[in-house]
This record gives C-alpha cells, sequence and structure tokens, in this order.
C-alpha cells in the first residue's frame, strides 16, 4: 500500500511539510501526489473521527441489511444509488453473503430509525427484507481507539 495514503488515512492533519519529512520526498512531490489522488477521486475527504460516545444527545446509530431483487442491466447500483439519497444513511456497501446491501443510518432516536426503515426502505421497490441492528457502544472506529485502554491500571491485553 502507498505509504502517504496509509499516514493520511490514520491522520490527515499532517502538513505536506511534515509528510515530505517522514517520507523523506520533497514537499512539491507530496503536494503532487496529494492533488493528483484527489483528482482521480482516490482521496474523497477529510474528516475527524468524532467519539459521537462522547456527545450528548449524538442520535442512535444502525446496521442494516438489506435483501435486494438486482435490476437487469442495472445490477445493485440502482437501487443502491436511491438509498444513498436519504440523509438518514452513512454508508452503504454492496455485500457477498447472506444479505445484498449494508447500511449504516442515523437517527436522533430508535424510533426515528424505525420508522425510516419501516416506510422509505421497506417500502421502495426491489428491496426484499430487512434486517435493523442498533449500534449500543462503540469501542473502535476507523481504526481509533474510543475507550481508554488503560482505565483502572490495566492494560487491553491483545
Amino acid at each position: 500500500m502507498d505509504k502517504l495514503l496509509r499516514i493520511l488515512s490514520e491522520n490527515s492533519n499532517y502538513t505536506t511539510a511534515q509528510l515530505s519529512m517522514m517520507l523523506g520526498e520533497p514537499e512539491e512531490a507530496i503536494e503532487a501526489r496529494i492533488k493528483e489522488y484527489e483528482n482521480n477521486g482516490v482521496i474523497c475527504g477529510y474528516q475527524a473521527v468524532i467519539n459521537w460516545e462522547a456527545v450528548p444527545d449524538a442520535g442512535v446509530m444502525a446496521i442494516i441489511e438489506l435483501k435486494v431483487a438486482p435490476q437487469m442491466q442495472k445490477g445493485f447500483d440502482d437501487i443502491a444509488e436511491k438509498i444513498m439519497q436519504y440523509d438518514e444513511v452513512e454508508c452503504v456497501y454492496l455485500m457477498a453473503g447472506a444479505y445484498d446491501l449494508l447500511l449504516i443510518v442515523k437517527g436522533r432516536t430508535i424510533q426515528d430509525v424505525s420508522s425510516f426503515v419501516a416506510k422509505r426502505l421497506a417500502a421502495m421497490h426491489g428491496i426484499l427484507s430487512t434486517a435493523t441492528h442498533f449500534m449500543l457502544k462503540r469501542y473502535k472506529e476507523d481504526s481509533v481507539p474510543l475507550i481508554d485502554t488503560k482505565k483502572d491500571g490495566r492494560e487491553m491485553i491483545v
């Protein structure tokens, strides 16, 4: 894997000067590679990893499994593109296995997410079934631990 991409995926706050020192490459070369990655759609954006557990009234998140009837000539892409348009939908993935699409959905309350699933998702043409799993607690997200692993003087055993 490209070292620059790996470093940026772990922390996108590094300056090009810092990246240049870390990688032993000229700053101009780093800037050019980043610009090329952005233009080619390799780097799609930058964002902070938020510990939503620490934010009061942050809402709820659910993982939703969908079984879908793929459309002729379009497969799963057409229905995935429709689902992506909903504000509640954070992520959409095509899966192999027991279900076809995996969604990560966010809402203010469990009732809001349940209503979204029942009234919007399940009612869509091509959706065969749904299974909703509410997230209760996050321990790690995007490779970042969200809990104190040294709590009470103990270290996490890996």
